[in-house]
């Protein structure tokens, strides 16, 4: 949600830095990996018990992925590279939980759970963006939704600084996906059900 209504409000900051990494030779795939390598170092940090540094590197690795993709669409926009972002970011996210879920072995199981109901999400969403015909501003459908990706990044951070309330905080992010996920599913029905009665129509 935050990620489709908040974007305008720092898209100047964004692009600016598009520029730039631009006018020094760097492209957009190269600032996806830049920014999965800056992310799945979260974990790690997670793990050792340095909870700001893991923080940093988790908004941080966020921020560059945003910057990537305003980099695509002002150089030549690539398939591939769509690729390479939507699965680096799921790495950078899983690194998080695996770190939670090795510190904290209590919370392990809500963090498990908390696994499923992101596959679950996300499989939706790229399904959606794969049978749909609209288009966004990736090359693929972006369903908007409850939970995107910088309200993940808000409840990852909670977790990561108030971990006496991890079970809690997880339970709550589960909620939040399977809302998503829900909200995207009854997306689908109606754009689908669209596109398959204008394919009729064609027809006739």
């Amino acid at each position: 949600m935050l990620d489709t209504k908040a974007r305008r409000y720092v898209d100047p900051v964004i692009s600016k830095t598009a520029n730039s990494l631009l006018k020094i030779g760097l492209n957009a795939n190269q600032v996806t990996f830049t920014a999965f390598l800056i992310g799945i170092f979260s974990g790690l940090f997670v793990y050792i018990e340095q909870p700001i540094l893991a923080i940093i590197v988790l908004w941080l690795s966020g921020f560059l992925d945003a910057v990537d993709g305003t980099m695509a669409r002002q150089t030549r926009t690539s398939s591939f590279g769509t690729v390479l972002d939507v699965s680096y970011d799921r790495l950078v996210e899983i690194s998080v939980i695996l770190g939670l879920a090795f510190l904290y072995p209590h919370a392990m199981w809500v963090l498990l759970i908390l696994s499923v109901s992101i596959i679950y999400a996300m499989t939706i969403f790229l399904t959606v963006g794969a049978v749909s015909e609209k288009k966004g501003i990736k090359t693929f459908y972006y369903q908007p939704g409850l939970a995107e990706r910088t309200e993940g990044f808000l409840l990852f951070t909670l977790m990561i600084i108030f971990p006496n309330y991890l079970v809690g905080l997880t339970i709550l992010f589960i909620g939040v996906e399977v809302f998503t996920a829900l909200q995207r599913l009854n997306e689908a029905r109606v754009i689908l059900k669209e596109q398959e009665g204008d394919t009729k129509y064609e027809k006739l």
